[in-house]
């Protein structure tokens, strides 16, 4: 029988009172929390008088940090670390919170996710089983239901929260394939099929089929790319000849991908044709939804938006119009059984109920972080109706800005979709009825070098659009603070800056 430890053993075992420079004393970190916290919220109250961005050079901003110093040899004091970091911050980034911020589909975050990724980080509970977080384990299902629910999707279906876009659809593409393909699939490869299988989208469908095709085995050739009709909807009559042709040439159809808001436009697939064919065809049926899907139940929306409830899987970023800070994606699938399929693995060190729900089981991490507890205090405060209403004012304001600017002389507008506005600035000596290619080729460098012009200035950010060939200026507002007046200060400050371009 072992007696224990001897005196000499004893002596040696470690000290009993351990100090941990990663430490944080409670009221130095108390102090730190609430100056940090006050500085915040400063910061807000001043966000729409100041700029965009300052705009400055890479140098500038290594610079800034010491990009090239060595790892620090010994700690300082958390509080001046602290301080030192919201100062760099606050005085050197890009604002995608700030009002006149148009450029990407990023959202402005709201407060309560910042208050909610402090409290997750303190918890720090690891999502990818019940046992390891039980309570965050329950909010992220909850949450899931309630975005399902939002949207219009079924509310007991599955779903998970994932980094954004990309990963969302991609775990709707490989539940696709394992479900489409066999199971097969995930042991032997897509060697084992002896048929090319054969996904489909328009050519308006964001990157992520591309790295979705790629990581999965399938390559980027099996991707068909499906035209799109003026509005930048697929066509699904094409579509359909595709996929007959495809059949017919022994390929392995197995996945169409519908739009719900593309990224340049903000156009929707015609979803219910969609989800028709390919229940005639057997197909499975993902729709991107990561722009648009959280604002299909929002009134005069595009009635084909409300189509994505007829889908297999959808994607949807709560990062965007549900206002969550970054990261905050969710996939959702009709079918449990269908991501169990393509993701679970369970090796024996693994001692976790089988009948709780492991989130190891569903998708591609293991260890997770609490993403949802963001959107699910969120949900709270503003309610079913305080988004709708939301989203809805971000539409209207995009529209709002589509008016003013086709009232300017000096602009041209070409489309307008959900809450994506697209123009160009045309400079009067150049807006002749019958322009010849040189010339429009001209009005696109011109519209080149006043994006950049605009980013510049800090006060306002835009991105572009290549449509029908074509360079535009594309403006989103995915914003619940921007306002009517942010709106109507915009077409003569872009023509201003238009004015300066073709000069300079």
């Amino acid at each position: 029988m072992k007696a224990g430890l001897d005196a000499k053993a004893a002596r040696q075992a470690p000290a009993r009172e351990r100090v941990s420079q990663c430490d944080l004393p409670p009221e130095e970190f108390r102090r730190a929390g609430h100056r940090l916290v006050d500085r915040l919220a400063d910061f807000l109250a001043a966000l729409p008088q100041g700029s965009v961005t300052p705009a400055e050079p890479r140098e500038a901003v290594r610079a800034l940090i010491g990009a090239d110093r060595p790892l620090p040899e010994g700690g300082r004091k958390a509080e001046e670390i602290v301080e030192e970091a919201a100062e760099l911050l606050i005085a050197h980034s890009l604002f995608n919170g700030h009002p006149r911020f148009f450029g990407y589909i990023t959202a402005g975050p709201a407060p309560i996710g910042a208050l909610a990724e402090l409290l997750a980080a303190t918890i720090n509970p690891n999502v990818g089983a019940w046992k390891l977080a039980p309570a965050a384990s329950e909010i992220e299902a909850q949450t899931v239901r309630w975005i399902a629910e939002f949207i219009g999707f079924p509310v007991d279906a599955g779903g998970l929260l994932v980094s954004g876009g990309n990963m969302a659809n991609l775990v709707g593409f490989l539940a696709a394939r394992a479900t489409q393909l066999g199971s097969e699939i995930r042991s032997a490869g897509i060697g084992s099929l002896g048929r090319r299988p054969r996904c489909y989208c328009s050519a308006e469908t964001h990157t992520w089929i591309q790295k979705a095709a790629d990581l999965s085995g399938l390559g980027t050739d099996s991707i068909r790319w499906t035209p799109c009709d003026d509005r930048g909807r697929m066509r699904v009559a094409v579509l359909a000849e595709q996929i007959a042709q495809d059949r017919a040439a022994g390929d392995l159809p197995f996945l169409v991908v519908g739009t719900a808001g593309s990224v340049s436009t903000g156009a929707v697939d015609p979803l219910p044709e969609l989800a028709s064919l390919c229940q005639q065809e057997g197909l499975w049926f993902h729709v991107d939804g990561a722009y648009g899907g959280l604002a299909a139940r929002v009134p005069g929306v595009p009635e084909e938006l409300r189509g994505l409830s007829l889908a297999d899987s959808v994607a949807v970023d709560p990062h965007k119009w549900l206002y969550a800070p970054l990261e905050a994606g969710c996939a959702l699938v009709r079918e449990w059984s269908h991501l169990r399929n393509a993701f679970s693995y369970r090796p024996p060190y693994y001692n976790f109920e089988q009948e709780a729900l492991n989130y190891f089981d569903v998708g591609p991490q293991n260890s997770r972080g609490f993403r949802a507890l963001k959107v699910w205090m969120a949900f709270q405060q503003a309610g079913r109706q305080g988004y709708m209403e939301s989203v809805g004012a971000d539409i209207e304001l995009a529209g709002y800005a589509y008016r003013w600017l086709d009232a300017h002389p000096e602009f041209e507008v070409h489309s307008l979709g959900l809450s994506v506005c697209t123009f160009r600035y045309v400079p009067p000596a150049l807006a002749a009825r019958d322009r010849s290619e040189e010339t429009e080729r001209r009005i696109d460098q011109v519209n080149r070098d006043l994006l950049e012009k605009i980013e510049a200035s800090g006060e306002a950010f835009l991105s572009n659009a290549v449509v029908g060939g074509r360079y535009l200026l594309r403006l989103c507002v995915v914003n619940f603070r921007t306002t009517a007046a942010d709106i109507e200060r915009l077409p003569e400050l872009i023509a201003r800056l238009g004015r300066e371009a073709v000069a300079s």
